[in-house]
């Protein structure tokens, strides 16, 4: 093949042209992938060759050495790994070389090059000439060999590969002093400068040994402040980016640096008329406000003082300087900017935000007066300023001293939502959301909440673009004001009837876009999840309303003709299908009269539903919900709806849905009790085969296991058909164990899976005890007490646990009343491990309560073996 033309089309704007070149260079790599190395190094390195043509070999070059994929990743190291010692000189000698072309595509490539082949060779302890050489280039190299040799250690060193992260550490003296050497303000290049400081920021994490020594530190610390002076604005940013990670890393070692230079460069660059160098120097302060945060949180949870991090409150001394500076960019709003657009104003925005959390009430006072002197300032960028920074100081500050000024200011912000500009009416719905989800204290539901819900729904039909905000704002008063669970009436209840009618409109606005109509069902959902019982009758007629809509999105289906239509009706049938869960959920039995047209529905919805789509999610979890209100009488829609229960908890493609399938079993075998027995072998089967799966991940099988203690509590004494296989399922599973330097993910799993082992015994011993068939337990009786020893010899335990330990102790006692098994009731560690979890206040009321009720168990089951009756 001509190798220029090949490589020149894998740029070409042409998708054909460009994936016919992709699939001859895959062709050649697999035909012989030496020579395929040595042929694009020789193009890399050809300084005849064009600047295109050598890029486009740089990049096919890393891309035979790296993945995205971790198992294609390791495939292509490994073959890198066997090649002869020739070819891999050959390919790293030439790549070096074209370190130092005068070709800039050609240098950044090569650098590319040099670190996927770091990657593979730096973590075996091979290619030791590379750093040193690197080193070199910097010092003594030209002004693109310098520029490409800082590149290739940037490279190196922003990895995510944990083996060569841990491998850079003993280099630490080879990168610092190349970096710094090329960061120095004496560096005349720019560009080989630029390439330093960034190389220095992706360095630091490895350098921290030289970074604790003082007389490095000072030199590294120094030469980046002067960086944030240099002409260029590239390598200022680089710079305040540097200190950004100084101080994330090691916050401990900053103070002599805050006072002598810090403070007064980051105020500096904070006013700088280079947004992305303002933008930086704000992060710098947002990066000091989460370290003393996390410092302060650290420090609350420590058992003794000499545990505690020290915090030297660099936020605090320098509120009166910063959060000035903040107040002033948050006037500098782009009233073009998109919504995900990060620009200053927001960047100090978020600063604020950070600002008020870490010092507390020390921002209220300069906040308070910037508002009363621009909330009705005749600019809009100072308006909008003003409610922005009010909103942004919400959290943080105590309560006491925050919430009476709220409570003041609240009828102003509120009459703000009719600016006549709607970038303030969009940061006062967004103001209001945050004081509804920090302050609700402060809202007064006669005063305020009136005046205050018309004008969030005033602002959601106004305009698209603050519609996010009204319904975040609108769900807050939902869920702040929703009263004690079962209450007759509460805040929201006048003005809950308006505010469906509302939101249905809102839904069925000919303009409104998906973003919107889900939001404003999200809202809708929200308000029926609320409601107090007064609305009940409310909540029973918008039934009506939902499942007509659901009905009226079956002929859609053969209207969709794009994907933008598909994604559309499915948002729209998800959306419909959480409200009737919310709906069903707070009607419970009242929901039976339209039982019939809910199930109707849903089936249809599931027969039309195509292959990955999200809606089966949503319909199964509506029809666990129904079952669940309906109980038994769910027994008539079985017949029709076990298909698709089956396919999906089959659908080991579509982990999420047969996740949703394993959890319904358990709803509908609860819910039915007895009368789910028909269903249960085939349940059965399909569970099975899921916990033998290597297709589904570990977390399935703590809900398989739950789920047989639950097909038992339905079937009763009938589980026998399905006990020694499944016994010996929890006898597997009881073996499984995280080492000691294990993940916090592998100690998490050991928890859940034997969380669902002990859910399945207590199902299964209730289920045999009920119908007489106890003796059928007696030879598993050991392995469960093994177990139990197990969890109590273990620290790693958690409420829900021990509450299922709890339960399968007086379970098992309980189903042997005559002392059967009392020795195992007489060890010491039992009866501790009872006492334990009894006087554990940190758990739940309901498992302490369980401990107890376990306890009395054990005293009867001991009492009975000696003959003695206790009541």
């Amino acid at each position: 093949m001509d190798v220029n033309q090949v490589l020149l089309n894998t740029f070409s704007a042409d998708a054909a042209i460009r994936g016919a070149a992709e699939q001859q260079l895959t062709q050649a790599q697999e035909a012989n992938f030496s020579g395929y190395l040595v042929t694009l190094v020789q193009e890399l390195a050809n300084e005849e060759a064009q600047g295109p043509v050598r890029a486009a070999a740089g990049i096919a070059l890393k891309n035979a050495f790296t993945a995205r994929e971790y198992a294609r990743l390791h495939e292509l190291q490994e073959k890198w790994v066997q090649q002869d010692p020739e070819t891999k000189k050959r390919v790293k000698d030439l790549t070096l070389q074209a370190l130092a072309s005068s070709t800039a595509q050609a240098g950044q490539a090569a650098a590319q090059v040099v670190a996927s082949i770091a990657a593979i060779e730096l973590p075996r302890e091979q290619w030791p000439e590379l750093m040193p050489s690197l080193v070199r280039n910097v010092g003594e190299g030209g002004d693109h060999l310098k520029q490409a040799s800082l590149t290739t250690i940037g490279f190196i060193c922003e990895s995510q590969d944990a083996d060569l992260r841990s491998s850079l550490v003993q280099h630490s003296n080879a990168i610092l002093t190349a970096v710094v050497q090329g960061a120095r303000k004496e560096e005349p290049n720019p560009e080989v400068r630029l390439a330093a400081i960034y190389a220095l920021g992706d360095s630091l994490e490895f350098v921290e040994s030289n970074f604790k020594n003082e007389g490095e530190r000072n030199y590294i610390m120094q030469v980046i402040c002067e960086a944030t002076q240099a002409p260029d604005s590239r390598i200022q940013q680089g710079a305040f980016g540097c200190l950004n990670r100084i101080m994330a890393l090691y916050y401990e070692l900053m103070c002599f640096y805050m006072e002598k230079a810090l403070f007064g460069l980051t105020i500096m660059g904070m006013k700088s008329e280079e947004e992305d160098v303002a933008k930086l120097a704000v992060e710098f302060w947002s990066t000091v406000c989460e370290e003393e945060i996390a410092i302060e949180d650290d420090n609350a949870q420590v058992e003794s003082t000499d545990q505690m991090r020290e915090i030297f409150h660099f936020a605090a001394v320098a509120t009166k300087e910063v959060v000035p500076v903040l107040l002033h960019l948050l006037t500098k709003q782009d009233e073009d900017a998109a919504d995900d657009e990060y620009n200053i104003s927001r960047a100090a925005y978020q600063c604020l935000q950070l600002y008020a959390q870490a010092v507390g009430g020390g921002v209220i006072q300069p906040v308070l007066a910037f508002v009363e002197a621009n909330l009705r300032h005749e600019d809009w960028h100072n308006r909008d300023a003003a409610v922005s920074a009010f909103g942004a100081i919400m959290e943080g500050p105590e309560e006491k001293v925050i919430s009476p000024i709220v409570k003041q200011a609240l009828p102003v912000i509120i009459k703000m939502m009719e600016d006549p500009v709607i970038h303030v009416k969009d940061s006062t719905a967004y103001a209001l959301g945050r004081i509804t989800e920090a302050c609700s204290e402060a809202i007064d539901p006669a005063l305020h909440l009136p005046l205050l819900i018309k004008s969030l729904f005033e602002g959601l039909i106004s305009s698209p673009k603050m519609a996010g905000s009204c319904c975040w704002a609108l769900m807050n008063l939902a869920e702040r004001f929703s009263g004690e669970i079962g209450c007759q009436q509460n805040p929201l209840t006048p003005h809950f009837n308006e505010s469906i009618t509302r939101l249905l409109q809102v839904t069925e606005r000919p303009d409104a876009d998906n973003q919107l109509r889900t939001a404003a069902y999200e809202v809708l959902n929200t308000f029926v999840q609320n409601a107090a019982n007064d609305s009940l009758p409310a909540v029973a007629s918008l039934s009506d309303v939902i499942i007509k809509r659901l009905e009226e999105t079956i002929p859609l289906q053969t209207q969709v003709v794009s994907v933008e239509d598909k994604i559309t009706l499915e948002e729209m049938q998800t959306s419909l299908c959480t409200v009737l869960l919310a709906i069903i959920q707070r009607l419970e039995k009242e929901i039976a009269p339209q039982a019939n047209r809910i199930m109707t529905i849903l089936l249809q919805i599931l027969a039309t539903a195509g292959a990955k789509s999200s809606v089966p999610d949503a319909v199964f979890a509506t029809v666990s919900s129904l079952a669940n209100a309906l109980e038994e009488n769910f027994a008539s829609y079985m017949e029709a709806f076990s298909p698709f229960l089956y396919n999906a908890l089959g659908n080991q493609e579509e982990p999420g849905l047969c996740s949703m399938a394993i959890g319904l079993v358990s709803d509908i075998t609860r819910s039915m009790g007895p009368l789910s027995q028909p269903y249960c072998d085939t349940f059965m089967n399909y569970l099975l085969n899921n916990l033998r799966s290597t297709a589904l991940a570990n977390q399935f099988k703590p809900a398989i296991l739950q789920c047989f203690g639950d097909i038992a509590g339905a079937i009763g004494g009938h589980f026998e058909t399905y006990l020694s296989v499944v016994a010996q399922v929890l006898q597997q599973a009881a073996g499984v164990q995280a080492s000691p330097d294990g993940s916090y993910e592998m100690f998490d799993y050991v928890i859940s899976l034997r969380e669902g082992i002990m859910d399945a015994w207590g199902g299964i011993i209730g289920a045999m005890k009920t119908d007489g068939k106890t003796a059928l337990l007696q030879q598993y009786v050991e392995s469960i007490f093994s177990l139990l020893n197990i969890v109590w010899l273990d620290q790693n335990r958690s409420d829900a646990l021990m509450r299922a330990c709890m339960g399968v102790i007086g379970d098992l006692a309980d189903a042997f009343p005559h002392g059967e098994f009392s020795a195992y009731y007489r060890a010491d560690w039992l009866t501790q491990m009872i006492k334990d979890t009894r006087q554990n206040r940190e758990f739940q009321v309901r498992t302490i309560d369980t401990a107890r009720w376990a306890r009395e168990q054990v005293k009867r089951q001991i009492g009975g073996s000696q003959g003695i009756q206790q009541t």
